[in-house]
């Protein structure tokens, strides 16, 4: 076989592997807004904030003190 043959299914296989790693995530603030993440927030800020990416792409940051749970979604 050569190369261009295998390039394919190791790229699929490759892509496949990474998409499994990520952890959809529930946050919800204190006052019920819930926000579902592509994965989990990025610990708290120097400055007091959780910085994370929702499913439709946005860049979200809350202030910790706003924040009630992060759950990893069922």
């Amino acid at each position: 076989m050569n190369i261009k043959t295998l390039g394919l299914p190791l790229a699929i296989a490759a892509f496949l592997a990474l998409a499994g790693c990520s952890t959809p995530t529930v946050v919800t603030l204190q006052n019920g807004t819930q926000y579902l993440t592509k994965d989990m927030p990025k610990t708290k800020t120097k400055d007091g904030f959780f910085e994370f990416e929702d499913i439709s792409g946005a860049k979200v940051r809350v202030n910790a003190n706003d924040v009630s749970t992060i759950r990893r979604e069922d």
